[in-house]
């Protein structure tokens, strides 16, 4: 009955570059948003941060992805890159540990953008909400130019 009272929550973006939606990441289970739901940077920067205040819960051992959890239970994951798992850590540097409570702008991983391109792989970055399920009125900011830590890439309401 109250739920317009509800606060309009944000993202910022976790890396300079455009935003694109979901639907032209080059990974189907991204742009058909099995992994959650949310938008993608086309990125043209090196340092990736956090999108939100929350809690560090994951980087994984490869370091081209991490989990957020945040105090109104919103589940994040920003995964930098498309298969860039392959690359087995190389070409990422892990600037923070789990496991910490973070401020968004809050540096967390560091990339080397020329190395990784030279291997041909994307560095499309999706940022996503792995639990859509608790939220609504999602509003994603497209094909704008973000910086990272400043400038906002989605809004929501949790239900």
């Amino acid at each position: 009955m109250f739920g317009f009272f509800k606060k309009q929550l944000k993202l910022v973006s976790p890396i300079d570059g455009n935003t694109i939606p979901l639907s032209k990441v080059p990974d189907e289970v991204f742009a058909q948003k099995m992994a959650g739901d949310g938008i993608a940077i086309d990125s043209t920067g090196d340092t990736i941060v956090a999108p939100a205040d929350g809690e560090l819960s994951l980087i994984f051992k490869t370091n081209h992805a991490f989990a957020m959890k945040l105090s109104n239970d919103i589940e994040l994951l920003v995964h930098i890159g498309i298969d860039t798992v392959s690359l087995d850590g190389e070409g990422f540097e892990r600037l923070i540990e789990p496991g910490v409570t973070v401020k968004a702008g809050t540096p967390i991983i560091k990339i080397n953008r020329d190395f990784i391109t030279s291997k041909n792989i994307s560095l499309i970055t999706p940022v996503l909400i792995t639990n859509p399920d608790i939220i609504k009125d999602m509003e994603c900011n497209l094909e704008k130019n973000v910086a990272a830590g400043k400038d906002t890439i989605l809004t929501y309401k949790v239900k």
